[in-house]
């Protein structure tokens, strides 16, 4: 039996309702490079990420290309699609680094969903950030060039009260993911960031990427619109 004493990023959930992930939730562990949650896992279960990163993309075998859609981190879930139309979500996942997620039955998520006011401030407002981050990818792929949506892509994961530390689930990520981020390839990626870092608004170690001028970023973003 699990012993959960709370789950982000679920706020205010009752003891019962607790006690009641801590009885029927399972921890699955996936290895570092392996494949985590399949499709045909979330026809029956859903899932919130404990540790580590897990990508979740589209591949096309054709030219070897792939387009991340999600990284998921401590707090997310998977799949909110599949819990509100019942269909399997075609796309892979791949841990990124040694991960960890709860496994809970899909049903008695849709019946939280149904009856507990604390799970539904989580799940719907979780639910409209991942539609809206599709939306932005789709427009992004569109309207602006490898440099603006990388650009764009570290203002959204950076901390803006502490620059200097690493870009969250950006960390340490090669380049190789990050150009699967944001459509490309990994050398278009290492132009840019060298770009970034001889203008001075990047310092890059050993794939650790710190913003040295937060500002500077942002003009030379808003310069692209």
């Amino acid at each position: 039996m699990l012993q959960l004493t709370k789950l982000d990023p679920f706020d205010g959930l009752s003891q019962t309702l607790i006690d009641e992930i801590n009885r029927i939730g399972t921890i699955r562990r996936y290895p570092k490079g392996g494949v985590a949650m399949r499709s045909e896992d979330t026809l029956k279960h859903f899932y919130i990420i404990l540790s580590g990163r897990i990508k979740v993309y589209q591949y096309n075998p054709s030219n070897n290309r792939e387009q991340t859609l999600y990284l998921l981190g401590h707090g997310d879930m998977f799949d909110v699609l599949t819990v509100l139309d019942g269909k399997a979500h075609e796309v892979m996942t791949t841990a990124l680094d040694a991960s960890e997620a709860l496994e809970l039955p899909i049903e008695k998520v849709r019946e939280w969903i149904d009856t507990n006011p604390a799970f539904n401030r989580a799940f719907f407002p979780y639910m409209a950030r991942q539609m809206r981050q599709v939306e932005e990818l789709a427009t992004d792929l569109s309207l602006y060039d490898t440099s603006t949506r990388l650009m764009k892509l570290l203002l959204k994961n950076l901390d803006i009260k502490n620059p200097l530390s690493h870009l969250g689930l950006l960390h340490k990520l090669p380049h190789e993911e990050l150009a699967s981020m944001i459509g490309t390839v990994r050398h278009v990626v290492n132009r840019h960031l060298q770009q970034l870092k001889k203008e001075g608004i990047l310092d890059i170690e050993r794939k650790q990427l710190a913003v040295n001028d937060v500002n500077k970023l942002l003009q030379k973003v808003e310069h692209e619109y």
